[in-house]
């Protein structure tokens, strides 16, 4: 199972989650793996052209479809290779922009068709992943399965302002498609622990967290630990820091306060970190970052199997807004408040 795997060997089934899913959908058990479309998977790019290769991408193919190991050598651009495999679906479809890097990772990792568009991908699937292909706009390609009753994995973040992912969290809301997106930090095993940890701890009024480069794009992994163990509530935000070395209070409706740290490589190394600080104790946690994307991909897949929602879109929505109101504050100088932003 976390080995590599041929061509031969690429999942095969897992009858009994197939069968329950099936039946979420209010269609007859099938002993036959979910079927997935994977959206703008093959290439990437951040602050410039799409080049072969994607994090992200290539995976969450290796997750659920292995690869082969031929094939994948041929293959020049940014390759990862999960190991740790997840049964019960598969990737039927892929579609980059870039047709030939579709077409070579469906070569590398057995994904038996190639869609020449987005909205084709979505066709005969089950659920469609859709990846952060470094746009901050993969929202967009959520539309059509949401308006098609597909439900719909979306990577983080869903969009780069709050006003964004709220219009996607009302299309959700509108159609009552299954829907996801969170960081893979919210489901890791460390940040889990964490959380069932936090009665050792006692009430936490004070609380950190820090990552690397971007403050929203990169910065969602820090405050989305800070969610994860801790909850939502986030009123206003007041960053204090300088461009590229962002540091942020952001004061919660519990009288809680949250300083995330968040910096450009030209100034901090990239990681991720959490501290708590307890009324009976404090905990610091760098969680390990294994086979990570295999966890946030198995929730879900739990979602779709139980229907019910590993996060609401509601707090997403909330938590990319406090990382938008901490972006404004830089640029104004003062306390900026999420209604403020959302007006």
């Amino acid at each position: 199972m976390n080995s590599p795997l041929d061509r031969r060997t690429f999942v095969t089934g897992a009858a009994a989650f197939a069968a329950s899913a099936a039946l979420l959908r209010g269609a007859a058990p099938t002993a036959k793996p979910l079927r997935l479309g994977l959206i703008s998977a093959a290439t990437y790019g951040r602050n410039g052209p799409r080049t072969l290769g994607s994090h992200h991408g290539t995976a969450f193919a290796t997750t659920f479809n292995g690869w082969d190991e031929a094939q994948a050598a041929r293959w020049k651009g940014t390759f990862v290779k999960s190991r740790r495999r997840l049964d019960g679906a598969q990737v039927a479809v892929v579609w980059d922009p870039d047709l030939a890097a579709a077409r070579q990772l469906a070569d590398v990792c057995g994904i038996a068709r190639v869609a020449e568009t987005p909205e084709q991908a979505c066709e005969g699937v089950d659920a469609v992943l859709i990846i952060d292909d470094g746009s901050g706009a993969q929202w967009k390609y959520a539309v059509h399965p949401l308006r098609r009753g597909v439900p719909v994995f979306c990577d983080k973040p869903v969009a780069m302002t709050g006003r964004e992912a709220q219009g996607i969290a009302r299309l959700v809301r509108e159609t009552r498609t299954p829907f996801l997106s969170a960081s893979s930090l919210r489901f890791v095993p460390d940040i889990v622990k964490l959380r069932a940890e936090l009665p050792k701890l006692g009430p936490v009024h004070l609380a950190s967290a820090a990552c690397g480069n971007e403050l929203v794009y990169y910065g969602i992994h820090a405050l989305s630990m800070i969610y994860a163990v801790l909850g939502g509530g986030a009123v206003s935000a007041v960053n204090v820091g300088r461009p590229g070395r962002n540091l942020v209070r952001l004061r919660f409706r519990d009288e809680r306060d949250v300083l995330l740290t968040v910096a450009d490589a030209q100034w901090m190394r990239a990681g991720y970190e959490i501290t708590l600080h307890g009324k009976k104790g404090w905990r610091t946690v760098t969680p390990d970052l294994a086979n990570l994307y295999s966890y946030l991909l198995e929730a879900f897949l739990e979602q779709l199997r139980t229907g019910k929602e590993a996060v609401p879109i509601e707090e997403e929505v909330e938590l990319i807004t406090a990382l938008e109101a901490g972006q404004r504050s830089l640029e104004l100088g003062r306390e900026v408040t999420l209604a403020e932003v959302m007006a």
